[in-house]
């Protein structure tokens, strides 16, 4: 049994630990379950290439993965994903979410996956992206 990686929206940090630490992850925004798709091993690469942006300058954003809830806790925990992600995610074709997800596929995390299920679970969160708009934000909650 893998991780599981749970993306939602949210209208802010506050909301989001709410439905978090509630275990209410049917959110009124959509929730994504996802295993397997650890966001600290993939966003970045996505981010970077779906804005042009050096994938060091993106995990420098604070909202990069930020971890939310307490440090000190072994889990669950929820991360921040950047709004720069979100707004690229929800204008991105379906083409350029295939280019992004065959440019993770050619990273050390990514080597062997196939890039047309990363495009479809790209495709997804792009959904949920543009659902969100730019009123709310994107979260990951992760568990063992």
């Amino acid at each position: 049994m893998g991780n599981v990686y749970d993306y939602y929206a949210a209208t802010d940090d506050t909301q989001a630990l709410a439905l978090f630490e509630d275990d209410r992850m049917a959110d009124p925004f959509g929730t994504l379950g996802l295993k397997g798709a650890d966001p600290y091993l993939i966003l970045g690469t996505v981010e970077a290439h779906l804005t042009g942006v050096p994938t060091d300058q993106v995990e420098a954003d604070p909202r990069f993965c930020e971890q939310l809830n307490d440090a000190e806790h072994e889990g669950p925990w929820l991360v921040s994903l950047t709004d720069t992600l979100r707004d690229a995610l929800a204008a991105a074709t379906p083409e350029r979410l295939l280019e992004a997800a065959t440019a993770w596929t050619h990273t050390e995390d990514g080597g062997g996956a196939d890039p047309e299920l990363m495009a479809d679970f790209l495709g997804r969160l792009g959904e949920l992206a543009r659902d969100a708009g730019p009123r709310r934000r994107l979260y990951c909650g992760m568990s063992l």
